[in-house]
């Protein structure tokens, strides 16, 4: 026992002689370290919102409109940002997640109704993530038969069997597939005092399609599920109040990357689709938009993207489902839980991955009635989720000095308030097209 004491001492001793010699990491190396340390729930939340639906639409915002609608890119980066910001900040405060404090603050019964609609929206849009799947698979002449089920096991057991810090690790991976769209948009040599002019001059119709297109891009982009993964992640993480300053910098740093990957997505397809009287109808279509990158090889590109952003949907939409119903009702959650640890939590999660990939595989699925009643829960949910973060965020019994600052309150009432007019304009355009002009 004397000499493995002994030993463990010596050891010890030379540790320290070695370290005495190691300089520590100073400034800006120190604080980009703990950046990195620290990076994931803004990234990958921000990133999800460019899932297989909001390519799709930010492709066809691109060849319907060419760089007619840039401009409404700016204000979403500060609207998008204020939220993810807010929820971050209330994850780190208070150590809870959304649908906790929502329950906690507003009853049981306004909790089972948010409840409800989440679970039903994002099981629908859960769908058609594996939708995605199956068409950037069928790209590589993959069946769907082969490609969805392979892939919702490979979610699974990403989330069911690893940590934590692996998901989000694969899960950030996966957000590098939009490069593509970045040097696409390069190549393809569009029009850039054009771009710069749709970017700075606001235009707005009430014409059926513009007015469609320019609430779904809304949307797409500022989605209820997002705000559930950010909070309920940078909880899991154990980010508090005193390393806060970091993940501030995540959720905005991912924001404006998320952004830019559409502000380029749409000028790849203005570029090339738009400009050649080309329309979004299938995935190859908006292959073309990678033309100027991979000639030929444009298809495969797109799919790989495709692919990856709706890899990263499918796996990030059923954990925010599973995140917030189990917070709702008092469960055990977490993604390093075991089954036996967290059963409702990886219950939910193994549930949503199961149905949406079982009914992806569906011959002539009308995909397009499912994302339509989706997106109106969705329109329904969004402003209620609003108004219930800027209500929790401002609560000084539960935030403390973190409350929200006389301007940043004033971005983030404005921000609720436009997108809840968007919200009931785009519902009320949907059950009621004749009210737009066509």
């Amino acid at each position: 026992m004397a000499e493995s004491r002994a030993a463990v001492v010596a050891t010890g001793r030379r540790l320290l002689r070695r370290g005495r010699g190691v300089k520590p990491p100073s400034g800006w190396r120190r604080n980009f370290l703990g950046f990195l340390a620290i990076l994931g729930p803004g990234m990958i939340a921000a990133s999800a919102g460019n899932d297989a639906g909001g390519i799709a639409t930010f492709a066809a915002v691109g060849a319907e409109h060419g760089y007619r609608l840039l401009w409404i890119l700016l204000p979403i980066t500060i609207s998008l940002g204020l939220v993810q910001e807010m929820c971050a900040r209330m994850g780190a405060v208070t150590g809870k997640g959304l649908a906790d404090l929502i329950r906690e603050r507003f009853g049981v019964r306004w909790t089972a109704v948010v409840m409800l609609a989440l679970l039903i929206a994002n099981a629908g849009v859960t769908v058609s993530e594996f939708v995605g799947i199956a068409a950037a698979a069928e790209l590589f002449g993959i069946p769907r038969f082969i490609s969805v089920p392979l892939s919702a096991l490979g979610i699974w057991w990403l989330v069911v069997k690893s940590s934590y810090q692996r998901v989000e690790r694969v899960f950030l991976l996966m957000s590098l597939v939009f490069l593509g769209y970045i040097i696409s948009a390069f190549l393809a040599r569009p029009d850039w005092n054009a771009v710069a002019l749709g970017l700075v001059k606001p235009s707005f119709s009430l014409d059926y399609a513009y007015l469609f297109t320019l609430v779904a891009v809304v949307g797409t982009t500022i989605s209820p599920y997002m705000q559930v993964y950010v909070q309920s992640s940078v909880v899991e993480k154990g980010v508090t109040p005193e390393d806060y300053g970091r993940t501030k910098w995540d959720v905005w740093v991912g924001t404006v990357l998320a952004i830019l990957v559409v502000f380029f997505i749409v000028i790849s397809t203005a570029a090339t689709l738009h400009t050649h009287g080309l329309h979004i109808e299938s995935a190859s279509d908006a292959a073309r938009a990678l033309r100027p990158l991979a000639g030929p090889y444009a298809e495969k590109l797109f799919a790989i993207g495709l692919f990856g952003a709706s890899m990263l949907a499918a796996g990030v939409l059923p954990l925010a489902t599973a995140y917030s119903i189990s917070e709702a009702l008092g469960f055990e959650k977490g993604v390093s839980r075991s089954f036996r640890e967290a059963p409702i939590f990886l219950g939910i999660f193994t549930f949503l991955i199961a149905v949406g990939a079982a009914i992806a595989v569906i011959p002539g699925l009308p995909l397009i009635r499912v994302l339509l009643v989706t997106q109106v829960i969705n329109g329904l949910l969004l402003p209620i989720i609003l108004f219930a973060i800027l209500k929790l965020v401002n609560t000084r019994e539960l935030m403390g000095a973190y409350v929200n600052g006389l301007i940043y309150n004033i971005g983030a009432w404005l921000t609720a308030i436009v997108v809840t007019c968007l919200s009931l304009l785009f519902i009320l355009v949907t059950l009621f097209p004749g009210l737009a002009r066509r």
